[in-house]
């Protein structure tokens, strides 16, 4: 038999034997029957034509909260929307896959999330979701949130939320007194800028055009101020449900930047700036809403409930238990809530600053008090967390705080006596008789109790845990191991 013959013959026999089944290709990224309604794709385009956009973006976030996106331009609007996008998510801070080995995600745009840029018209902004082997990703930021949405649903609520950002806008720093020179031309010169009417009318050119767009948005913006720092504003606008107002919120830091730099300047979510000055809070307000008729159940019952009677403040049962679940697992949610090494130089008492900081300091609850944690405002009926600030993820912050609010409901718990008093005041002994503990000192030890606590797991995921934990950790010894210049000088010779 010559060599084309046998050839002929052996691929006879091998094709005649049966061959073992290839295993069936995974769905890649999107899922295999994955649809977009075309009608809606076709009035979203309408709609974006008609106000000139050229290029559109589908935002995600990193571990961090900053958005995420490529640019498309418009002709191509119809393939992102169905997830044309892919995205090697193991580059990206804190967002796990990594290695070059592992497979991308697609970010599917939420097409009622459309943006419009008020600042500039050719461009478009969605929020979405991630997806990875056929099912939304795990360690999506968007998709954490809306898992613990989910579950507030089951049991008849909707999550409602409120936020207080503020941050820093100025041109310069000064590198001599480390103070920032703002945007109004003649520094205040008393102890707090707070609500002054001639440094808010001195800083108009942000200010003006701020405003505008967030009212252009639809945000309710109701008010906007001078803050305690030395060119620090803050922007006040109606609540709503917590995933629109987690998309308004990464909407907004890109949106203070963006006009900022347009007119030269600087805007800094830095949680700290300056150690003489005010911390950057995001101050969280947070309310459950029946599901079917809208109305807010915080709002005390017709007759007070036992812990509305026994504590003193006009709120629901259900109010109560949220606190309450907070305030169990708050060394754990505080690593979210204050997320970065900068973050704990800003939870003090007063520090180098001229007054008091007005920053949370304890691990408790009270009426209307400003220095614990958790504030129950007597103007309007929810429960304020004072303990987030500007840096802050804001999908994780929610789905943490909802979770442990929901176990506390869940487990009918009782957040104890409140305090009503000025908790700066209290020196440790007295706190130790009333059996209250500080927030987590440092970003360490904030991280500790976010290992040691199990809820995490439930509320974010273990695997995302693992992957917060780490990221942050790296995080804690990139700041912890540098040397300060400042401190050298002054210990340098001491000893």
């Amino acid at each position: 038999m010559n060599g084309v013959a046998f050839l002929k013959t052996f691929t006879s026999e091998i094709l005649m034997k049966k061959m073992p089944a290839l295993p069936k290709t995974p769905t890649f990224a999107i899922p295999e029957d994955f649809h977009v309604d075309p009608k809606k794709i076709s009035a979203t385009r309408t709609k974006m034509e008609t106000a000139g956009v050229r290029h559109c973006f589908s935002l995600y976030v990193d571990v961090h909260g900053v958005p995420k996106a490529k640019t498309n331009p418009m002709a191509a609007f119809e393939k992102m929307a169905q997830g044309s996008e892919l995205f090697t998510v193991g580059a990206m801070d804190g967002m796990g896959l990594v290695g070059p080995q592992e497979d991308e995600c697609a970010a599917v745009p939420d097409l009622d999330t459309l943006i419009v840029a008020p600042w500039d018209k050719s461009k478009a902004f969605f929020f979405g979701d991630l997806y990875y082997h056929g099912s939304p990703y795990v360690n999506d930021s968007r998709q954490i949130l809306k898992r613990q949405l989910e579950r507030a649903a089951k049991l008849g609520f909707r999550f409602n939320v409120g936020l207080e950002p503020e941050f820093y806008v100025f041109r310069d720093t000064n590198a001599v007194e480390g103070n920032p020179i703002g945007l109004a031309k003649h520094r205040f010169q008393g102890i707090c800028p707070g609500y002054d009417v001639h440094q808010t009318l001195q800083s108009f050119e942000f200010l003006e055009p701020m405003s505008k767009y967030m009212q252009e948005l639809g945000w309710g913006l109701f008010s906007f101020d001078q803050e305690g720092g030395h060119g620090q504003f803050e922007f006040d606008c109606t609540y709503g449900d917590a995933l629109t107002i987690s998309d308004r919120f990464v909407f907004l830091r890109l949106m203070a930047r963006q006009v900022a730099e347009s007119m030269g300047l600087i805007a800094s979510f830095v949680p700290k700036p300056f150690a003489n000055d005010f911390r950057s809070g995001n101050h969280f307000n947070m309310s459950l809403a029946d599901l079917r008729t809208g109305e807010n159940l915080f709002a005390p019952e017709k007759n007070l409930n036992p812990l509305a009677k026994k504590h003193g403040i006009p709120l629901s049962k259900l109010a109560y238990h949220f606190t309450a679940g907070i305030l169990r697992h708050a060394p754990a949610i505080v690593a979210i809530t204050s997320p970065t090494y900068n973050s704990y130089q800003g939870l003090i008492a007063q520090g180098d600053m001229p007054d008091i900081s007005w920053a949370p300091v304890l691990t408790a609850y009270g009426r209307n008090n400003r220095s614990a944690m958790i504030r129950l405002p007597l103007n309007r009926y929810c429960v304020e967390n004072r303990s987030p600030d500007m840096s802050v993820n804001p999908y994780l912050a929610a789905a943490v705080q909802l979770a442990a609010g929901l176990d506390g409901i869940e487990q009918e718990l009782d957040p104890g006596e409140p305090l009503n008093e000025n908790c700066y005041n209290f020196s440790l002994a007295d706190l130790a008789k009333r059996g209250v503990k500080l927030l987590p000192r440092t970003l360490l030890h904030a991280l500790e109790s976010f290992e040691a606590d199990s809820f995490i797991d439930l509320a974010l995921g273990s695997e995302f845990k693992k992957i917060y934990l780490d990221w942050k950790l790296k995080e804690w010894n990139e700041g912890f191991y540098a040397i300060n210049p400042e401190h050298l000088t002054r210990r340098l010779t001491f000893i």
